[in-house]
């Protein structure tokens, strides 16, 4: 355990696989309290044996971050239960690649939920709580498809864009409450992601490209956010973009 992060409180989404699970590792590592939100409320119990194994500090909360409400009692609980809100990591989210013809709409309401919606939900609630603590930290996820558009991928893109637009405007809203803002941009990663896409044609297509190079780990994300936020306070990273090195596009 490291003390950079020591006194510090952590919210991460999407924390009960993949990226969200490193994350919540390596932020406790630091010495974060950690709050680790996500649907699957097994894998969050494993995942918060594994960081008080360790000495750290963990709270469980199921919760889909499509559901406002539920996000608003995410953050109120975090709140509660350790009486502060330092950093935010908007983790959670869903890939479902497809052409636009004939897409299954139902699709497209799902990544802009979780996605987008999501996300801004999770960051209007701890809003407040940093501005009144003085500082804060927000690190959303977004991908190397928030600034390469391809085809059968377009409302993903959308999507990751979308993210992208909305923290630069954040950034510039909240830097004065010194509140950071920073967006992580992956390629590909060994996650469940590509598992989960409903287009068969698009997934077996997605799951030879992520099969045609060494995919990054979990953890070389994890690695990126915890880089930025131990830095001092007056440093704001406000953007890394990273790839696997044998990744071209």
């Amino acid at each position: 355990m490291s003390d950079k992060l020591k006194g510090k409180v952590a919210i991460v989404t999407g924390a009960s696989s993949g990226i969200g699970e490193a994350t919540a590792l390596a932020l406790a590592a630091e010495g974060a309290s950690v709050a680790i939100a996500a649907r699957r409320s097994d894998r969050l119990e494993t995942l918060a044996s594994r960081i008080t194994e360790k000495g750290g500090q963990v709270l469980t909360i199921t919760a889909d971050v499509a559901d406002e409400a539920q996000v608003n009692d995410m953050v109120q609980q975090t709140h509660a239960k350790f009486g502060r809100v330092d950093i935010l990591v908007n983790n959670a989210g869903v890939m479902l690649l497809g052409p636009i013809e004939g897409a299954n709409t139902e699709d497209w309401r799902r990544m802009i939920n979780v996605n987008v919606l999501g996300l801004m939900y999770a960051t209007h609630a701890v809003l407040p709580l940093m501005k009144a603590q003085g500082i804060g930290h927000i690190v959303n996820i977004s991908s190397v498809a928030g600034r390469i558009a391809s085809a059968n991928t377009g409302v993903y893109n959308a999507t990751k864009w979308a993210v992208g637009a909305f923290s630069e405007s954040l950034r510039k809203e909240v830097y004065q409450s010194n509140i950071r803002v920073t967006i992580i941009e992956p390629g590909l990663v060994a996650t469940e992601l590509p598992q989960h896409i409903t287009n068969p044609m698009a997934k077996e297509a997605a799951l030879g490209f992520y099969g045609s190079v060494k995919n990054l780990d979990s953890e070389d994300i994890a690695a990126a956010i915890a880089y930025a936020v131990t830095q001092p306070p007056h440093v704001n990273v406000n953007e890394i973009l990273i790839r696997p090195t044998e990744q071209e596009r």
